[in-house]
C-alpha cells in the first residue's frame, strides 16, 4: 500500500470522526432544547395563576376599582391610590388618618424588625454552623436531630410560651427603655424560628471547604478565631448573604409575632399591622388603596426575587452533609 493512500485513508477517517461528532453534538443539543422548552412551558403554566394574582394586585393598586380579570382592559390609571395612601386617606372621602411621616415610621419599624432578624440569624448560623462542620463534640449529633425538631414546631404553637416569657421579663426592664426592649424581644422571637434550619445550611457551606485549607491556616500559626474570620467566611459570603436575605424576608413579611410584641403591647405598627388595620373590615375598606399598601409591602419581595435567583440556586445547592 503506497504512502499516498494511507495518507488518504487517515485523512477520510478524520473527516468521518468530526462529522459524527457533529451529529452527535447537535441531537445533543437539540433534545436538551427540546427538554427546556417543555420544562420551561410547564412550570410556566403552573405558576400562571400565581402569577396573575400578583398582577392583578399591582395592577390594581393603580386602578379607579378592584381588578378581577378581564377589566384590566377597561380600567382607568392614575396614581391616585399611591397618592391617597401617603396622605392617610383610605377611602377618597375619608379624611387623614395619619400623615405622611406616620407611614415613614411604619416602614422604618419594619426595616428595624427585618434587618434586627437578619443580623442575629447570620451571627448565630455562622457560629453554630461552623462548630457543628468542624468540631467533634458530645452529643453533637443528637443536638442537631435537635436542630431539625424545633423547625418543625410552628411559631403559632410557641406563641403562648414566648408570651409568658416576654411577660415575666417585663418585670426586670425599666421603663424608660420599655419601646427598645419590646423590639428587641420580637426580634429575638422571630430570629428564633430561622435560627435552626439556618444553622444546617451554613454547616453545609463549611463542609464544601476542604479541611485542608483550614489545616494550612492553622500550621501557619493562625489561632481558630483568625482562620474562622480570614480564611472560612470569605468562601461562604454567597451563603451569608443569602441568608441574610432569608432572614430579612422573615422579619419583613412577619404579622404574628410584631402584632403580640409590637402592635397589642405597644402600639407600634409595622407594614404587616399597617395593612391588617386598613383591611379589618374588608366589607366597607377602598381596595385599591389597599392594594396600593400590599404592592408597598411586596416591594423587596419582588426585589430580592429579581436580583438574587442565582444567589438562591447556590444556597439550595450548598447541601447539608451529617
Amino acid at each position: 500500500m503506497s504512502l499516498a493512500s494511507i495518507l488518504g485513508r487517515v485523512r477520510r477517517g478524520r473527516k468521518e470522526a468530526v462529522a459524527e461528532t457533529i451529529v452527535y453534538h447537535d441531537v445533543e443539543t437539540i433534545s436538551r432544547r427540546r427538554m427546556t422548552l417543555l420544562l420551561a412551558t410547564i412550570l410556566g403554566l403552573i405558576s400562571l395563576p400565581l402569577v396573575m394574582i400578583y398582577l392583578l394586585l399591582v395592577l390594581s393598586s393603580f386602578a379607579d376599582h378592584m381588578l378581577s380579570g378581564p377589566d384590566i382592559f377597561t380600567a382607568k390609571y392614575s396614581l391616585e391610590n399611591w397618592r391617597l395612601l401617603f396622605e392617610g386617606r383610605l377611602e377618597p372621602a375619608a379624611a387623614p388618618l395619619y400623615t405622611f411621616w406616620d407611614l415613614v415610621k411604619i416602614i422604618i419599624n419594619t426595616l428595624v424588625v427585618a434587618a434586627g432578624v437578619a443580623a442575629v440569624v447570620v451571627v448565630a448560623s455562622t457560629l453554630a454552623g461552623y462548630a457543628f462542620s468542624r468540631m467533634r463534640f458530645k452529643w453533637r449529633r443528637g443536638l442537631m436531630e435537635f436542630l431539625i425538631l424545633l423547625h418543625a414546631f410552628p411559631g403559632v404553637a410557641l406563641l403562648i410560651a414566648v408570651y409568658a416569657i416576654y411577660v415575666w421579663s417585663l418585670q426586670l426592664v425599666p421603663k424608660n427603655v420599655l419601646t427598645s426592649y419590646q423590639f428587641l424581644f420580637t426580634i429575638l422571637a422571630r430570629a428564633s424560628l430561622e435560627i435552626p434550619m439556618s444553622i444546617w445550611l451554613m454547616k453545609g457551606f463549611f463542609d464544601k471547604i476542604p479541611w485542608e485549607v483550614e489545616w494550612s491556616a492553622l500550621v501557619d500559626g493562625a489561632s481558630r478565631i483568625k482562620t474562622w474570620w480570614k480564611i472560612l467566611l470569605p468562601q461562604v459570603k454567597p451563603g451569608i448573604a443569602a441568608l441574610s436575605i432569608f432572614a430579612f424576608l422573615a422579619g419583613w413579611e412577619d404579622l404574628i409575632y410584631v402584632h403580640v410584641f409590637l402592635y397589642v403591647a405597644g402600639g407600634i405598627k409595622t407594614l404587616a399591622t399597617f395593612i391588617e388595620e386598613t383591611i379589618g373590615n374588608i366589607e366597607t375598606a377602598y381596595l385599591p388603596i389597599a392594594a396600593a399598601a400590599g404592592t408597598l409591602y411586596l416591594l423587596p419581595t419582588l426585589l430580592f426575587f429579581i436580583f438574587t435567583q442565582r444567589l438562591l440556586l447556590e444556597t439550595m445547592s450548598g447541601g447539608v452533609k451529617g
